[in-house]
């Protein structure tokens, strides 16, 4: 409790810091606003026009996106810097978060952080549209509320494993833009759509290498879908739980092993 507390406190502080600049905190919220409705526009048209992609409805797209939009926006507004180790490494600004009186995770996770509110909106916007959706044609209820929020926290918790794992590996590989580039941007896009879309080997590739198929298509299945049973939300939890722990472990076998720029 006392390091969630601290937590918070430094998120605040970081938040005013950057709210000084309002300017470009609006445009840069307006930009990020335009790229990610055009995006899905993309995707909506195609859905519009065919009705449906491997048996996947308009509605059922949104929900993947949105629940993966959301996921991701609470992820990289809370723990921003984690996926900017490398400018640490390579300046060497990572040596005064070593002398904080705090972890140093913690100490990263509170550098510029800024709340992605266009992000959030546009998936608050997308979910409830499909649910909306959704629960008119009977395949969903009011209790899928509660399980959605579960699916966003648990997705949430595998994006910043995930993150947190390939920022690790910078402490022996120092540039990880390309690594992060396939771990993270690639499979996060490609996890917005139906995982059964793709040949078998690239499906086994995001949810076994990296699992971001767990963030919300194998929920979904289970929420939509009535596949594979309560097990399928369960197994969803454990892989969070597993992933998170392997995660922390990674991390500070990575942190025993930095070596400073000496700068």
């Amino acid at each position: 409790m006392t390091m969630l507390k601290l937590y918070m406190l430094l998120i605040k502080a970081s938040l005013r810091s950057r709210m000084q600049y309002k300017f470009n905190f609006l445009f840069s919220t307006v930009m990020a606003a335009m790229v990610h409705v055009s995006e899905f526009l993309m995707v909506a048209l195609v859905l519009m026009r065919f009705g449906n992609i491997k048996g996947w409805s308009l509605y059922e797209v949104c929900y993947l996106y949105g629940v993966m939009m959301m996921s991701r926006a609470i992820y990289r507004s809370f723990a921003s810097d984690v996926h900017h180790l490398e400018k640490y490494l390579v300046s060497g600004d990572l040596d005064p978060l070593l002398t904080r009186p705090i972890p140093v995770l913690l100490a990263l996770m509170t550098q510029n952080n800024r709340i992605l509110i266009a992000e959030m909106a546009q998936g608050i916007l997308l979910l409830v549209f499909s649910m909306r959706a959704l629960m008119a044609d009977g395949r969903l209820d009011w209790s899928a509320v509660p399980f959605t929020l579960l699916i966003i926290a648990t997705g949430t918790v595998i994006l910043f494993a995930i993150g947190l794992a390939t920022a690790a590996a910078g402490f022996w590989l120092t540039r990880i833009e390309s690594l992060q580039n396939m771990t993270e941007d690639a499979s996060q896009t490609a996890a917005r759509y139906p995982l059964s879309l793709y040949p078998r080997w690239l499906q086994g590739a995001l949810l076994v290498l990296i699992p971001v198929g767990f963030v919300n298509y194998v929920p979904t299945l289970y929420l939509l879908r009535d596949q594979g049973g309560i097990g399928m939300l369960l197994g969803t939890i454990a892989v969070a739980a597993v992933s998170l722990l392997l995660a922390m472990r990674f991390w500070k076998l990575g942190l025993s092993r930095y070596q400073s720029t000496g700068s």
